[in-house]
């Protein structure tokens, strides 16, 4: 038999729902209820799409050029997106994970790997994703540890898509809690953060309409549970999908071309992308955790369909 592109399949089960964690990127390849798409994923005989799913340590986002500097030292990454010249979502993306822990009824696991120093990157960290399936949905806790010698920026940020099945793009629902909005330049670089324009405005929940995202938001109530805030994706035929993020995810992305009625390659979907930092943070702070030498950091969300309910 030969291998998947993604590598190897690690599946979850709970009761009607079922999940799958492949061995490159450490990523969430699907996630379903009944057999139903929660996730817009991809199959096992295709390469990963559009991010779906994947991790994105050691930060999320872009980074204008792939240039920063840290502690007085000028950093040059491979430009991963070449139309805007960016390095984007970070570098393990393509990395073998392993599995580290399974309970006995596969319901839960825990894949690892070992980020090391490259080109544009100087420190050494410990990286895991544990995943969970219970009653309530889908919680990922995402863990980094500095295990080299000298502190290291980080960022971490999550990509899944909210599979919108056979409903239209302009007929999707959203609630946005943010009272904030990330304002970008040519090159998709944050130029300010300021009180979410009218258009962008989905506290108040309605329909996606002909409103196209590729936005960050922050300033997000946290009415949920433990805390949490929740963005919830709905109108669809198959129910509501609330995708919440804990205290330590204080941005999230929303993106919406790849929901597009035709012309998209895969499962149509809404990405709901928690993140630590918005785009460039190691340029400009906002959000950069620092993880000094034996240090850590951990941060935890989940998709929490209305099937379940």
């Amino acid at each position: 038999m030969s291998t998947p592109p993604s590598g190897e399949q690690w599946t979850l089960r709970h009761g009607r729902q079922e999940a799958t964690v492949v061995e490159v990127g450490g990523g969430l390849r699907t996630y379903t209820v009944d057999g139903v798409d929660v996730v817009a994923g991809y199959a096992e005989d295709e390469f990963c799409l559009a991010g779906r799913g994947q991790v994105l340590m050691p930060w999320p986002n872009r980074i204008r050029g792939g240039q920063y500097s840290f502690d007085g030292v000028d950093h040059q990454l491979a430009l991963t997106e070449i139309p805007l010249s960016n390095s984007n979502h970070g570098l393990v993306r393509w990395l073998p994970w392993q599995l580290h822990w399974h309970d006995d009824d596969w319901s839960a696991l825990t894949v690892r790997t070992r980020l090391h120093p490259s080109p544009g990157w100087d420190w050494t960290l410990d990286l895991s994703v544990n995943y969970v399936l219970d009653d309530d949905g889908l919680t990922v806790s995402a863990h980094a540890a500095n295990v080299g010698d000298a502190p290291a920026p980080f960022g971490y940020g999550a990509h899944p898509y909210v599979a919108l099945n056979e409903t239209r793009l302009a007929d999707v629902e959203l609630t946005i809690p943010a009272a904030r909005e990330v304002v970008v330049d040519e090159q998709m670089i944050p130029t300010a953060t300021e009180a979410v324009r009218p258009e962008m405005d989905f506290r108040s929940n309605r329909a996606l309409g002909t409103t196209s995202l590729d936005t960050a938001y922050t300033a997000l109530d946290r009415t949920g549970r433990d805390g949490a805030w929740e963005v919830v994706v709905g109108g669809l035929a198959t129910g509501e999908v609330g995708v919440w993020g804990d205290a330590a995810l204080e941005w999230v992305q929303v993106f919406t071309a790849k929901g597009a009625d035709t012309g998209v390659k895969g499962t149509r979907g809404v990405a709901v992308e928690p993140m630590s930092c918005p785009s460039n943070a190691f340029n400009s702070g906002d959000g950069l955790v620092v993880l000094e030498p034996g240090q850590s950091w951990s941060g935890t969300w989940g998709i929490t369909p209305s099937q379940l309910a």
